[in-house]
């Protein structure tokens, strides 16, 4: 199943004619005005890996080491194969900017799809999405005034459920990840898997920053839905580590899991 992009909404990205992949203002994250959110980067980290191997195999481990901001300005995909056989591959995967700097990395794992018919299985419910109210983007405050992640998402909260501090549940619909192009569904869960920090915040970024250091997002089925909704919660410790840990779910159940290591830093 592929997931059909909004054509009202601008997608994250365009392509330039030299192949670079040019952030739209959807794509900027609340950190800075010139670079990116990591969520949508990790949609076209996806997008280059299931690319390289093929309808096949489905992704179900990708994980992301951040090395530096990525600017919205232009950034470079590229994926290469590790291992493949009849049951699984393996790539890596690099972003670099338009100067040629290694921004991140990424390895991926895709296992074949198979028709196995009926197996045992545990049942869990999606959180509610009927009745479900509107509110805020879950981070309230941005280190810049332009529009970002934040002003292109549509968030929902379960009827009756945490708006404030602390561990909460969203459901997310968010716009397609590049100009002209189809999303594939785990490409399209990618932006709401790496929000798990700015879901689950302990205080406000007025009194303690969270960024995310690395993304880890394990899948066993791709989602069907138009809205994904996120389960999270952070644990910030006095070294200025945290951590943040999301369920990720469709309208029929979860999906997978994400994991971001955070970096906490006090306001400047």
């Amino acid at each position: 199943m592929v997931l059909k992009p909004d054509l009202n909404e601008q997608a994250y990205f365009r392509l330039s004619p030299d192949g670079a992949f040019v952030g739209n203002d959807p794509a900027r994250g609340p950190w800075s005005p010139d670079h990116c959110h990591a969520g949508p980067i990790a949609g076209l980290i996806v997008r280059a890996a299931e690319t390289e191997v093929g309808p096949e195999k489905m992704l179900t481990r990708l994980t992301v080491d951040l090395l530096r901001p990525l600017p919205l300005t232009g950034l470079r995909v590229a994926a290469e194969t590790t291992r493949h056989t009849k049951t699984l591959a393996t790539t890596r995967v690099t972003v670099h900017d338009l100067d040629d700097t290694l921004c991140a990395t990424a390895t991926t794992m895709h296992l074949v799809l198979r028709e196995l018919g009926p197996v045992p299985n545990v049942t869990m419910s999606a959180p509610n999405l009927e009745g479900a109210v509107t509110g805020p983007f879950p981070i309230g405050e941005t280190r810049h005034d332009l529009p970002g992640f934040a002003n292109h998402s549509d968030i929902l909260y379960p009827k009756g459920g945490n708006q404030s501090a602390g561990p909460k549940t969203i459901w997310m619909r968010t716009p397609s990840l590049l100009e002209g192009e189809t999303q594939s569904p785990i490409q399209a869960l990618c932006p709401l898997a790496d929000c798990g920090n700015g879901i689950s915040w302990n205080a406000p970024t007025t009194e303690m920053g969270f960024m995310n250091t690395d993304l880890t997002v394990q899948i066993h089925r791709e989602p069907v839905s138009e809205w994904l909704a996120s389960q999270s919660v952070s644990h910030w410790q006095p070294s200025g580590i945290g951590m943040s840990q999301s369920v990720l779910f469709d309208t029929e159940g979860p999906v997978g899991t994400a994991l971001q290591t955070l970096v906490l830093f006090p306001p400047s």
